[in-house]
């Protein structure tokens, strides 16, 4: 595809999507399309950090996350890089961070964020090699003809409320005796708020555990128990697949990959670079893996989804041009060596939302810059209207969670944090003398990843 604008040629060439467009795809002739795995990317829309049953959950009903679980790998320390719809979506679906694919935020509505035309991407490159693909359900990237499915079902239409009735809408793709295999990209839109959630079964907000994140009170613990129904329905969607698959004569050669976009839809989380926002449940189920129902503490990200279907698929390019890389070899094992840093880069929820924030995060420490430090942190318009937030406007408590309500609506340029005496990400030791050196080291590990992966807001370190 053309481009007929030259400062926007200019743009494409500075970020490195040039070399994304003139790239092949390998495929091994060793192995006959239809040797190759079919692919499974279940994505559902606002599932929380740890709130599934396999992930200790009590009260979230999760049986097919959980049967899924138990015949592959539950990953432990799974995160997105940027926890709003869009733009996670980017990541997904081309192992580029945000501010590489130009999905800074929402791509619905007057918000109207678009991918750069010339990204190549998951569905793209399996095309390509021999895969027939399809998307079901929620989008929310853009142009379509970029992120280029054979097929789409159930696109952005009511359907989508019953993931179970979208999957019987695959059935007739899944079963499809072709000799190629297929990618399915099925997306719910549950739990996402309103938390549509008919036929779940009933939970009391006596019932629900109120994370550590977010404040006891009845509307909180009433929006709690919503979003457990809802999320029960995502699963369903899940259980329905697995039974199409297994009645077609697929399941035994079928990679499924169950994950959220982003953070539960609370303040504290969604649109947030702190562990509730980013750090999500993702599960791996290989058909040919040695070792099942493993829980690996590899630390994986959203950008390294892409290169490890396309592992799967046999169909790496010869050169790839990812930020993330494949985490296969982390399948199936409990520790993987080399998987102990990952990368985040946030910029836009909704248009009126602009707060960057770019992340470096290892195993003991993370270190947040806040680019647009001095600006209030913004609300996503369904935050900020949930009866969880207006009932703290109404009452005004000096807390939300353990955070104080001034510190998570002001926030200073860099916070740093050691997630194994302080998990909750409240004590910020930026300013520490015994934690210089860490701080200097993490500071100059994110600079030189803005540099690896151009990023435009690098600009940020020497001028405003």
């Amino acid at each position: 595809m053309s481009d007929t604008n030259p400062s926007r040629r200019t743009f494409l060439k500075v970020m490195g999507a040039g070399a994304v467009a003139c790239s092949t795809v390998r495929l091994s002739h060793a192995q006959t399309p239809a040797a190759r795995p079919n692919i499974v990317l279940y994505v559902v829309d606002d599932l929380g950090t740890d709130d599934a049953g396999c992930y200790g959950n009590p009260y979230i009903r999760t049986p097919s996350v959980d049967a899924l679980a138990a015949e592959g790998t539950r990953f432990t320390q799974a995160f997105c890089t940027t926890p709003s719809c869009s733009a996670s979506r980017s990541v997904l679906l081309t192992g580029m961070h945000n501010h590489a694919t130009g999905q800074y935020g929402h791509s619905h509505d007057y918000h109207h964020f678009r991918s750069f035309e010339n990204l190549r991407t998951l569905p793209a490159l399996l095309h390509e090699a021999g895969y027939r693909t399809q998307a079901a359900g929620k989008f929310h990237v853009a142009p379509r003809d970029v992120y280029a499915f054979d097929t789409f079902a159930n696109h952005e239409c009511a359907d989508t409320r019953d993931p179970e009735e979208m999957a019987e809408q695959c059935r007739a793709f899944i079963e499809d005796d072709a000799d190629n295999p297929f990618l399915l990209y099925f997306c719910t839109v549950q739990p996402h708020r309103p938390f549509l959630r008919d036929g779940a079964t009933p939970v009391s907000p006596d019932e629900v555990v109120v994370p550590d994140y977010l404040p006891d009170m009845p509307e909180v613990r009433d929006e709690l128990a919503k979003y457990a129904m809802s999320a029960e329905v995502a699963d369903k969607g899940l259980g329905r697949i697995v039974e199409i698959l297994k009645a077609s004569g697929k399941w035994d050669n079928t990679v499924i990959v169950f994950l959220s976009d982003n953070g539960i839809a609370f303040p504290g989380a969604k649109t947030n670079l702190y562990e509730p926002g980013m750090r999500l449940p993702c599960v791996l189920r290989d058909p040919h893996a040695r070792e099942r129902g493993v829980a690996s503490d590899a630390l994986i990200s959203w950008a390294d989804v892409t290169p490890t279907l396309l592992d799967y698929a046999d169909a790496l390019p010869e050169e790839p041009w990812f930020h993330g890389r494949s985490f296969r070899p982390a399948v199936g094992a409990p520790r993987a060596d080399g998987f102990d840093e990952i990368y985040a880069s946030h910029t836009f929820h909704e248009i009126t939302m602009y707060y960057p924030m770019r992340v470096v995060r290892g195993r003991r420490y993370k270190l947040i810059w806040n680019i647009a430090a001095g600006l209030e942190y913004p609300f996503a318009s369904d935050l900020y209207e949930s009866s969880t937030w207006q009932a703290v406007l109404e009452r005004q408590p000096t807390h939300f969670g353990k955070r104080t309500v001034e510190a998570y609506l002001h926030r200073p340029k860099f916070e740093l944090y050691d997630l194994e005496t302080d998990p909750h990400e409240i004590v910020n030791l930026i300013d520490d003398p015994a934690h210089a050196e860490i701080a200097a080291d993490l500071k100059q590990r994110l600079r030189a990843f803005q540099e690896r992966t151009k990023d435009p807001w690098i600009l940020k370190w020497t001028h405003e």
